[in-house]
């Protein structure tokens, strides 16, 4: 089976995105992983399908696969690519389209500077259908990490995300503990660790440790919920700007009840196919 893909990156986040909007692409899990493989594949952090509208009121549908092969609900970072993709492509000519994903309509704008902004829709608060397993409703809650104790806000952006502020990320204990909070047991649907380092009110640094992929340069959804979390507890004010290891974003909420916007760059590596057993 041969495979036309295109690599894109957003910050570095990289992806592998494939047009199926013609004709069903057959992706096993296996399949996802052989592609994802750094060395033995194309590599990526995501693998992104474009697929046609299954309804009448969105413009395409919109699947998302991590690096271990599992189907996932959102990618704020392949969000943006996505649009770059379809109109490099010349699939449509509207600069802002509406995207149909697993956990949602989302919808993304190409601007003239070049830039994408995505409405990612409005943060889930309620921890059961985040989910996370919790008897309190509270912003801040306490989860045994091993022989700590961390303080995190636990968020849903479509997808779940478990916010901790440290002083310093690159002192942070990512890869260690994001490997643990991942897994937790109070995250039926695993989690994505975000370590959330407040410069100012209206900028952060921030890592994500991302659900079946590891830590990443960048991930979108976690900006939009590492913000959420702080502008909730009281620590930061929209807009943001965001610092990741691939570069910056711009996060924009309101508060409870209204969508997060977030800006930033989609970038297209190379083109190429690929044989798969």
């Amino acid at each position: 089976m041969k495979l036309r893909f295109t690599k894109m990156h957003g910050l570095g986040n990289d992806f592998v995105v494939i047009d199926a909007t013609r004709a069903l692409v057959d992706l096993t899990p296996a399949r996802v992983v052989a592609i994802a493989d750094r060395h033995f594949g194309v590599g990526c952090d995501q693998l992104l399908v474009v697929e046609p509208a299954s309804r009448p009121d969105v413009d395409f549908r919109y699947r998302i696969f991590n690096a271990d092969g599992g189907e996932v609900e959102q990618c704020g970072n392949g969000a943006r690519c996505f649009v770059r993709f379809v109109h490099d492509k010349g699939l449509t000519a509207k600069a802002e389209i509406r995207v149909e994903t697993k956990s949602g309509v989302i919808a993304p704008r190409l601007r003239v500077d070049g830039l994408v902004t995505v409405d990612m829709g409005v943060p889930e608060l309620a921890p059961a259908k985040i989910p996370f397993l919790s008897d309190s409703d509270a912003v801040v809650q306490p989860l045994q990490v091993g022989d700590a104790t961390v303080a995190i806000t636990a968020v849903s952006m479509g997808n779940p995300h478990a916010v901790q502020v440290v002083a310093d990320v690159d002192a942070a204990p990512v890869c260690a503990q994001g490997a643990a909070i991942e897994r937790h047991e109070r995250f039926p649907a695993r989690v994505n660790a975000g370590f959330l380092q407040v410069v100012d009110a209206h900028e952060v640094r921030l890592r994500v440790f991302e659900r079946g992929a590891g830590e990443t340069l960048a991930c979108g959804t976690g900006a939009c919920a590492a913000v959420v979390a702080g502008i909730l507890r009281g620590l930061l004010e929209s807009p943001v700007r965001v610092h990741t290891r691939g570069g910056d974003l711009e996060i924009a909420w309101a508060g409870p009840g209204t969508s997060v916007s977030m800006t930033g760059p989609a970038v297209t590596v190379f083109e190429g196919e690929m044989e798969l057993a």
